[in-house]
C-alpha cells in the first residue's frame, strides 16, 4: 500500500518543484529562462506547416462559383443611390417628388447591414486568417491529411493534460497569495514601506498569473509608462488586460463592489492599496463617481487609475467610442493600445455567450497569449476642447498606434438597440433630399419623414 503512495508523492513533489523553481520564483522577480520564448517559436513553425498543408487541401478541391454583385449599394451616397434607382423607372422625376422606387434603397441597405453589419461584427471573435489548430476556431474541419490530424491529437494532449494543469495551479497559487499578501501588507501603517510591499506583492501575483496563461507580452516606449497621479486609459479586449498592463507597473483599479470570491480578493486588495471600488448605488450617481476619481488623482502620491473607457469588451479588431466621463476628471491622461495575436488563442470575452468560468477555461486550454502593448506620449486637454473632443483624439491615438479600426459607435450597442437620433439622421437626409433647396410646407415635411423606411440596426 505504501509503495502504491509513494509514486503519486514522488510525482507531485517533482511537479511543484519544478513550478516553482522553474516558473514561480523567476516571475516573481521579472525574469525569463527563455522556456517560452522557445515554445512560442516552435507554435510559429507548426501553425506556418499546418497554413501551407491546410492551403494546399483547399486547392485540390473543387472551388464554388462566387455569386454576382448587387447592382445597388456600392457605397455611394443616399442621393446618388436612389438615383441610380430611378434611371429606371419609364418616367422621370424630379428632386423634389416622393418615389416609390425610393423605398428599394433602404431594404437594400437593411440586407447590407444584416449580411456585414460593421458594429455586431466587432461583439463577436475575430476572423482567422488560417486554422490555429484549436475546434474551437474551426466546427466545420474535414479530414486533409494524416500528419495534420496526428499534430492536432497531439495538441489537444499538450493541451489539456500538460498545460491546463499547470495554468490553473499557477492560477490558484498567485490569487491566494494576493489575498494573504495584500491582507498582511495590510496591517502596517500607512507608511513608504506599506506602500512599496503592496506595489511588490501586487506584481509578483499578476506575473504569476500571467505565467499562468504563457503570456508573452511585448511592451513598448516603456519611457511613456503611466505616472503616479494620472489616468491610464486602454482599448478593452478581455477580463485579463488587467493582468496583462499590471504585470508592467501597478495601477489603482475602478469597479463595482461584488460579492462571493471577487468580493473577497476586492476588500483584500483595497487593505493594501487604494483601489476604487464603488456601491451598486454609487455607479448611477455620476458625480459621486467623479468627485471620488478627482480625489484620487488629486493625490499625487497615489497610483494611477487604470480605467477602459469603452465600458465593454471588443474583438481586438477596433476601438469603439470612449465615454467621456473618464475625460472630464481633469489630470494627465497616458493612453495605452493593447493588442493580441488572434493565432495562438482568441482573448476576446464574448460575455453574452460564455460566462467567467468558461471563459478562463478557454484562456487556459489555448495555445498561448502572446500581446503587444504601446505606451503613448501622455496628453491633456487643449484650450477649448470639450470631454467628448478629447476622447475621440486619445481614442484616435490608440487605434492608429495599435493598428485598430477607429469607430464611432457606442460599445453599449452590445446590449441595447440604436439611439433614436441616430435614426433620425437618416429621416432627415432622405427628407432634405426629396424636398429640395426650396423646400415645402410642414405637413408634406412629416409626411416625408413619417413614410421613410429606416433599418433598426441592432
Amino acid at each position: 500500500m505504501e509503495n502504491s503512495l509513494r509514486q503519486p508523492v514522488v510525482l507531485l513533489q517533482v511537479w511543484f518543484s519544478v513550478m516553482i523553481g522553474f516558473i514561480m520564483i523567476p516571475a516573481m522577480f521579472g525574469l525569463s529562462l527563455g522556456v517560452t520564448s522557445v515554445y512560442i517559436q516552435i507554435l510559429v513553425k507548426i501553425l506556418e506547416w499546418a497554413t501551407l498543408r491546410i492551403e494546399r487541401g483547399h486547392r485540390e478541391r473543387s472551388t464554388l462559383p462566387v455569386p454576382a454583385p448587387l447592382p445597388f449599394g456600392r457605397g455611394g451616397s443616399m442621393e446618388q443611390e436612389m438615383g441610380e434607382l430611378r434611371r429606371y423607372r419609364t418616367q422621370s422625376i424630379s428632386r423634389g417628388e416622393f418615389a416609390l422606387s425610393d423605398s428599394f434603397y433602404f431594404y437594400i441597405k437593411g440586407l447590407e447591414s444584416i449580411v456585414d453589419d460593421q458594429v455586431t461584427q466587432r461583439f463577436s471573435s475575430e476572423e482567422l486568417v488560417s486554422w490555429n489548430l484549436l475546434t474551437r476556431t474551426n466546427h466545420n474541419f474535414h479530414y486533409i491529411s494524416l500528419r495534420l490530424t496526428i499534430i492536432w491529437g497531439l495538441g489537444v494532449i499538450i493541451r489539456y493534460c500538460v498545460l491546463f494543469p499547470l495554468r490553473i495551479t499557477l492560477a490558484i497559487i498567485g490569487l491566494t497569495w494576493l489575498v494573504i499578501g495584500t491582507t498582511l501588507v495590510g496591517f502596517l501603517p500607512n507608511k513608504r514601506l506599506k506602500n512599496w510591499l503592496s506595489e511588490l506583492v501586487h506584481l509578483m501575483c499578476y506575473r504569476i498569473c500571467a505565467r499562468g496563461l504563457s503570456a508573452t507580452i511585448q511592451y513598448h516606449n516603456k519611457e511613456n509608462k503611466p505616472q503616479k497621479g494620472g489616468i491610464c486609459v486602454a482599448n478593452h479586449t478581455s477580463p485579463i488586460d488587467i493582468v496583462i498592463l499590471a504585470n508592467d507597473g501597478c495601477y489603482a483599479m475602478v469597479g463595482q463592489s461584488h460579492g462571493g470570491l471577487m468580493g473577497v480578493i476586492q476588500r483584500s486588495m483595497v487593505r493594501s492599496c487604494p483601489h476604487v471600488w464603488f456601491e451598486r448605488s454609487e455607479m448611477r450617481d455620476r458625480n459621486a463617481v467623479t468627485s471620488r476619481l478627482r480625489a484620487h488623482v488629486a493625490a499625487k502620491t497615489n497610483l494611477p487609475i487604470l480605467i477602459f473607457p469603452e465600458g465593454t469588451c471588443i474583438n481586438n479588431t477596433s476601438v469603439m467610442m470612449f465615454k467621456k466621463g473618464s475625460f472630464e476628471i481633469g489630470g494627465t491622461i497616458y493612453p495605452v493600445a493593447i493588442k493580441y495575436d488572434p493565432r495562438f488563442g482568441d482573448a476576446f470575452w464574448n460575455s453574452a455567450k460564455y460566462n467567467m468560468v468558461n471563459y478562463l477555461l478557454r484562456m487556459m486550454t489555448s495555445w498561448a497569449i502572446v500581446v503587444n502593448v504601446w505606451y503613448l506620449p501622455p496628453m491633456t486637454r487643449r484650450e477649448g476642447e470639450d470631454a467628448a473632443q478629447f476622447a475621440n483624439r486619445v481614442k484616435s491615438a490608440i487605434a492608429h498606434q495599435g493598428g485598430l479600426l477607429d469607430m464611432a459607435w457606442d460599445g453599449s450597442l452590445k446590449r441595447a438597440k440604436v439611439k433614436e437620433e441616430f435614426k433620425e439622421q437618416q429621416q432627415k437626409m432622405y427628407s432634405s433630399m426629396v424636398m429640395g433647396k426650396k423646400g415645402r410646407n410642414s405637413q408634406e415635411h412629416l409626411f416625408c419623414i413619417h413614410h421613410s423606411c429606416v433599418v433598426n440596426r441592432v
